[in-house]
């Protein structure tokens, strides 16, 4: 890769073209990377597939030993610095490592919050002392880590929490009292991380470890789905937990639950990746399998449709994913070349990129949702039997819109980063904004048709950004200070803003291809696009006029609804024939392989 890179600004998106070369996809990964994945790949298939109702029927002791293993072959490791036991590889490397493993329903959720939201605070808020006690011993495994913020009372809206921690006359210790509910991998944890509130409003980390007295656990929570996966309550009653272990600063508990949840956010888009590549696998074989009016059901146009749009929303997140994952990791470079730590790079580049991070945790869960839920209807009414895989995807996608913040909450948090960075003059959002207030009050250019294989879809991919510079510029002007009380529209604008951001990266990562490898090998990633974008034309149309509607009345709502048809205006695409291609190369080469 060039050593040249360009470091963007998050959101940056919305108001800057990209050039293909300025991307990362996936196909950069090198021999390295690729062996790394095939090494998680076999462990996954072997180790737990196998085992999966064993797993979901919590096997004593099972998931810990899937997790020693995970511990000896370094998957535990991967983004942890060699200085603690780890590799050091980089962020796109650890995002390979999370989808890979992905595949494995209720193992990937148990090591994703090992790893993830059970190591990183630590990792990149601990003390040097707390860093080499507990980071060495999470990379291999021997120590297991469950993360502790939610509450009865204190859901997406953490802050609120009630758990209390006073310190002790002396100094040395301090006495937690509260309860945390939903915690992952709590039955077998030996190091959790804990926040509490301070003198009543300080927020603040901790780390207890297993066996402090006064830390006790519920009952395991009997799940809708991933059922394999650890989740009881935490009780502290008059815990006594030494002073040396209060996480990062006293009264910034926040600066660690947010950031983790940036970098968990991402990760999760990774992970729900990995599951859908598996799922739209059985899907794509047992349609194969399966004969009904004597042939099999996978020659059936409504069959191909469903295994074609599959493979369109998974080589869409894979795309927007790993260009968002391999941003951090150049804003992380950029940050230790000037000075900063390695903690505080990567949490820095997490921030930055929280727009993206909050995008794809959308984006992704919802593209699993789709992809087992036409898995099911794909098995027909085997797909409804708990004998056959699709039972299993199925339930375990749901919780996916609800973890690291529920999808709505995501969506509002798009919005309120985007707008808050405007305000602050980090973005310039309101430039081109008004620039595009005077566009619609112009006559259209009607110049000559641009050409080449995409520029329909660059012409559109930067309306659709008009559209919701309009769209969101309105809303602003409109409500100024009680935008925020207008969710419904805020979710709207949020929706233009992702489907455009996963619809450019599909489309830079194709045209990024087409340089190396030419049109003609790379005809299906083509299709993909172009089918694509004619959908997200329509998505955004819809969800730009139900903004409109929702704020404006008479001349100006005219105007508006005259700009919103100008710039989700897209020629079409015939997307049976494209749907058709790309179902039949899923068929000759029976996974999901593009």
């Amino acid at each position: 890769m060039s050593t040249q890179i360009k470091v963007g600004k998050g959101g940056e998106f919305l108001i800057k073209s990209t050039h293909p070369s300025d991307v990362f996809i996936p196909e950069d990964f090198t021999e390295e990377q690729g062996m790394m994945r095939d090494m998680c790949k076999d462990f996954i298939n072997n180790e737990v597939i196998p085992h999966l109702d064993r797993i979901d029927v919590q096997e004593e002791g099972l998931m810990q030993k899937l997790l020693d293993k995970a511990g000896e072959l370094g998957i535990l490791a991967i983004s942890i610095p060699e200085s603690l036991g780890g590799f050091g590889k980089d962020f796109n490397t650890s995002l390979l490592v999370t989808e890979t493993v992905g595949a494995g329903h209720s193992f990937a959720v148990a090591m994703a919050a090992h790893t993830g939201i059970g190591t990183l605070p630590i990792l990149y808020f601990g003390t040097k002392e707390q860093k080499e006690k507990y980071i060495p011993k999470l990379a291999t495994g021997e120590l297991k880590a469950s993360y502790c913020l939610t509450e009865p009372g204190s859901g997406s809206d953490a802050l609120a929490a009630k758990t209390k921690a006073v310190l002790e006359a002396d100094g040395k210790h301090y006495i937690l009292n509260g309860q945390k509910m939903w915690i992952t991998n709590a039955g077998f944890a030996d190091v959790f991380i804990v926040f509490a509130q301070i003198d009543g409003d300080k927020f603040t980390g901790f780390i207890v470890e297993k066996g402090t007295p006064g830390l006790s656990l519920g009952n395991e929570e009997h799940k809708m789905g991933i059922k394999g996966s650890s989740t009881r309550q935490v009780f502290l009653s008059d815990c006594k937990v030494p002073a040396g272990n209060v996480l990062g600063e006293i009264g910034k508990g926040h600066l660690i639950a947010f950031n983790i949840l940036n970098i968990g956010r991402i990760k999760l888009a990774a992970a729900a990746l990995g599951a859908a590549k598996k799922t739209a696998t059985h899907a794509i074989q047992y349609a194969k399998e399966r004969n009904q009016f004597k042939q099999p059901i996978a020659n059936f146009g409504a069959i191909q449709h469903k295994l074609a749009e599959q493979a369109i929303r998974i080589f869409a997140i894979e795309s927007a994913m790993y260009r968002a994952g391999a941003d951090i990791g150049h804003k992380e470079d950029d940050l230790m070349g000037k000075g900063k730590s390695f903690e505080e790079a990567l949490m820095g580049a997490a921030q930055e990129f929280a727009v993206e991070c909050a995008i794809l945790k959308v984006a992704g869960s919802e593209m699993l949702d789709y992809v087992v839920d036409e898995g099911v209807q794909v098995y027909g009414g085997y797909g409804f039997s708990a004998d056959y895989p699709m039972d299993r995807a199925y339930r375990d996608s749901r919780i996916n819109r609800i973890f690291e913040g529920t999808n709505e909450i995501n969506r509002l948090l798009t919005m309120d980063m985007l707008m808050k960075r405007a305000m602050k003059g980090e973005l310039d959002i309101m430039g081109p904004a008004m620039a595009v207030q005077k566009e619609l009050m112009s006559i259209p250019d009607f110049g000559d048709e641009p050409e080449g294989v995409f520029a329909q879809e660059h012409k559109l991919i930067a309306n659709l950004k008009k559209a919701i510079l309009m769209t969101a510029g309105a809303a602003a002007q409109k409500f100024m200070m009680g935008l925020s009380n207008e969710q419904e529209i805020l979710m709207n604008v949020a929706d233009m803003v992702i489907d455009t951001y996963v619809a450019e990266s599909t489309l830079l990562r194709t045209e990024k291809l087409i340089s190396t490898k030419g049109e003609a090998a790379t005809k299906i990633q083509i299709e993909i696009t172009k089918t694509l974008c004619h959908d997200t034309a329509d998505k955004v149309n819809k969800a730009a006029k139900d903004a409109v509607f929702s704020m404006a009345e008479g001349d100006e709502l005219r105007m508006m609804l005259m700009g919103v048809k100008r710039f989700t205006k897209y020629a079409g695409h015939n997307v049976k024939a494209s749907r058709r291609a790309i179902a039949a190369y899923l068929i000759a080469a029976n996974q999901y392989s593009i």
